[in-house]
């Protein structure tokens, strides 16, 4: 790996944490490469929290480390020069502009003032500058937000919940954003819940479940692992076509009206069962899974807390 590459990169190796008797960490290890987007997900209480205050230096472990560029976060001179974090959109001086917050912020770790003008602008708080940050809107702040954590100009940047608070124009600016950062050789790390939002973004995906990491993959790779062996059946005779296929010990889950999906079982034989038995269907393809699905399977028995559905605890 070449010098450029190393400052780019955020390691975490056999992270092991606890806090007082439940096991936050439980030897979380993974690597945030350069030119690439990242996405770092899992169930609340997985740990996703506990590992980014690691990575700056905000918590300790009993065991393992976190390095940015080779080395621990806490021991650089001057730390947003090498990874920009976005922790908490809330965490400013509401009785500071925007502006000054930056400058301030600038002023600490040696960029040039002239540097604040540019990420004003590149995210889009122009027009806002000189007013109060206590004011801002929640979407506001996560502007200011990253707009500290590119000040820097670092080769590594770390966002938790990027789009929280975000209007619609807001998000395909973040999505874009986070696109060009990675072109630009960086490595992003990005904490979300909205899987969505990941699909279209990340294109790298660590999940994590009870302080470990459940799987670590290219996005591309989970879907298509996902989706491998299932198909999408649309029949206008749903119960009889899933009577006929579960007598073949065929796995069938209805997905929507006259639709079925369809595993354990190739296309072609799935047709010639059902034309056997004189079951009439308009389509079968290929399913393709969506990153949620995909995220839900993996995470179902890591979930801590899990809610009841509407009605079920008053039975």
């Amino acid at each position: 790996m070449s010098d450029e590459s190393t400052k780019a990169t955020v390691e975490v190796v056999g992270l092991r944490k606890r806090f007082g008797r439940q096991l936050a960490l439980d030897g979380m290890t993974f690597t945030v490469r350069p030119g690439r987007v990242t996405g770092f997900v899992g169930p609340n209480g997985a740990g996703k929290s506990t590992t980014m205050r690691v990575i700056l230096g905000l918590d300790s472990v009993e065991e393992g480390r976190a390095l940015v560029g080779g080395v621990p976060y806490r021991t650089l001179r001057r730390p947003l020069r090498h990874l920009g974090a976005l922790l908490d959109a809330s965490a400013l001086q509401p009785s500071r502009t925007a502006r000054n917050h930056l400058l301030w912020l600038a002023h600490s770790q040696g960029v040039p003032s002239g540097r604040v003008d540019e990420v004003i602008e590149t995210a889009g708080l122009g027009t806002a500058a000189r007013r109060k940050a206590g004011g801002f809107s929640l979407g506001m702040r996560q502007r200011l937000g990253i707009a500290a954590a590119l000040l820097g100009d670092p080769p590594a940047v770390m966002l938790d919940e990027p789009f929280n608070g975000l209007d619609p124009d807001g998000i395909v600016w973040m999505r874009g954003l986070l696109a060009e950062l990675a072109r630009e050789g960086r490595a992003v790390l990005v904490s979300s819940h909205l899987m969505g939002e990941l699909e279209d973004t990340a294109d790298h995906l660590v999940v994590i479940g009870r302080g470990r990491v459940v799987a670590d993959t290219s996005v591309s790779e989970l879907l298509a692992e996902a989706s491998s062996g299932r198909v999408t059946l649309r029949t206008s005779a749903p119960p009889r076509a899933a009577q006929v296929l579960h007598g073949a010990g065929v796995t069938v889950l209805a997905s929507g009206p006259g639709t079925l999906e369809v595993t354990g079982l190739p296309d072609e034989e799935i047709v010639a069962l059902l034309a056997r038995n004189g079951v009439p269907f308009s389509q079968l393809s290929a399913h393709r899974a969506t990153l949620e699905e995909a995220y839900m399977e993996l995470t179902r028995d890591a979930v801590e807390y899990r809610g009841i559905p509407v009605g079920e605890g008053t039975r």
